[in-house]
């Protein structure tokens, strides 16, 4: 078995990995990445970057790269529902003031490109079997080439970046969350030919009923169509999806007008089961960014902008004190409650739009709404861009006269308990973050030797 030492070894090298290769490689730190798949390749993604997004592959350095697969800058964000059509422009962050939905296959080879060209050593084809632990910590990691070559890779810091099924997660024992709310949605995803190219620059979302759907134009001429029904509502047998997919679409009259003239690309795609949470992702000589360490509800589209975000913040934390344990320690540590309390509000906002549930009263009164005030409008869509946080989306003011609307225009029952169930929501979000900030972390995980792959 052949060994090899660097100072930062990344599991997995899609959009988290890769973000921190590129600050570990700018720290001028050797890091090597190892990644089972090969690049280009495809994985099962929304794969929408709203301009917080945009602007972490412009910080990175990736993004002229990403430009040049040819996805529309989409200016311009639209959501229908309840009869109503809301309508406005992104707010600029960093400069950027449009969003970008660019596949999988060209976005994360356009971010293993930009690594490499800052130096990180990024090998495809490696499936990590093991950690190494030295005392208490993780030491480095061994991995098999397709060839069946075994080669230890010894590095004080192993980083995680690999996904929902994380393997370093499993094997430091992190993988159940100390937080986690399941989806009350499926997804189908599926691409189009986009026959509409005066439509090519708007993000588009409706609601109709208990269905969610979007229309999200992307690279290739092609339209991303995504949608989110109940999971009641979801089939698994073979053959259910494609049909099904289309019969959503027939529902939500305006997103079937948006395909008119569209034509299929590929085959529909579903994803079941989805939870959202939060693991816990740093210990001593690991750490775990990305969807390895924190998920949330594709509903809101905010997987990809964190990934990179934290990835990027996890690597400038850890890059300065790599030869100090207790300092790397420190480190990581703070990196993972900054990234819990940043995250936990738009955690909290994504497993309400996630319920599978029709448009409630007060829901209906805010399109109505922002459909007339462009001033609303903006400021609902600067929450999912993540310009504002939720809580400060409506003044007192502007709930109360919601509430008000809502118990004049519609059933009284419903209001009633849209109203009651609002109110607990708040008082139990609110809640949840003072002692996400009071208590900090929950403990780590108690080592076992099945969880840890010991060296034999």
């Amino acid at each position: 078995m052949r060994t090899e030492y660097a100072e930062v070894v990344i599991v997995g090298t899609r959009c988290a990995g890769t973000a921190a290769a590129i600050e570990f490689a700018r720290a001028g730190r050797r890091v090597i990445g190892l990644d089972s798949g090969r690049f280009p390749s495809d994985t099962l993604s929304t794969h929408l970057l709203w301009p917080t997004g945009v602007a972490e592959l412009a910080a990175l350095g990736a993004l002229e790269r990403v430009l040049a697969l040819g996805a529309p800058k989409l200016h311009t964000a639209f959501a229908g529902g309840a009869g109503y059509a809301v309508r406005t422009d992104f707010a600029p962050v960093g400069g950027v003031n449009y969003a970008l939905c660019v596949r999988r296959s060209g976005l994360d080879a356009a971010l293993v490109s930009t690594a490499r060209d800052h130096g990180a050593d990024l090998r495809e084809g490696a499936l990590v079997t093991e950690l190494i632990h030295e005392r208490d910590r993780v030491a480095g990691v061994r991995y098999r080439d397709r060839g069946g070559v075994l080669t230890e890779v010894r590095a004080p810091l192993v980083i995680g970046a690999d996904g929902r099924r994380s393997t370093v997660a499993r094997l430091v024992g992190a993988q159940t969350p100390y937080r986690d709310a399941p989806s009350g949605r499926a997804c189908y995803f599926g691409y189009w030919h986009d026959a509409h190219p005066g439509q090519r620059g708007i993000a588009a979302q409706w609601r109709s009923g208990d269905l969610l759907g979007t229309a999200f134009p992307c690279d290739g001429d092609l339209v991303l169509c995504l949608i989110q029904p109940p999971i009641e509502r979801a089939e698994r047998g073979v053959g259910a999806a494609e049909p099904l997919y289309r019969n959503f679409i027939a529902e939500i009259p305006e997103l079937a007008a948006r395909l008119r003239d569209c034509t299929p690309a590929g085959r529909v795609r579903t994803a079941f089961d989805l939870v959202s949470y939060f693991r816990r992702s740093s210990g001593p000589g690991w750490a775990l960014p990305g969807d390895a360490g924190h998920f949330k509800d594709p509903i809101t589209a905010q997987g990809i902008r964190d990934a990179l975000r934290y990835g990027g913040l996890l690597a400038r934390a850890a890059a300065p004190v790599l030869d100090d344990p207790v300092a790397l320690d420190a480190a990581l540590l703070g990196w993972e409650r900054q990234r819990e309390l940043d995250c936990l509000p738009i955690y909290q906002w994504t497993n309400r739009l996630a319920r599978g549930a029709a448009m409630t009263p007060l829901e209906v009164e805010l399109y109505r709404a922002a459909d007339a005030d462009p001033g609303l409008a903006a400021r609902v869509l600067e929450v999912m861009t993540r310009v504002r946080p939720p809580e400060q989306m409506l003044p007192l003011r502007v709930s109360a006269q919601l509430a008000a609307r809502a118990v004049r225009r519609h059933a009284p029952v419903p209001v009633a308990h849209t109203l009651v169930r609002e109110l607990l929501d708040t008082a139990t979000e609110h809640h949840q973050r003072l002692r996400a900030r009071w208590d900090g972390l929950p403990p780590l995980p108690a080592r076992t030797d099945t969880a840890i792959g010991s060296p034999s």
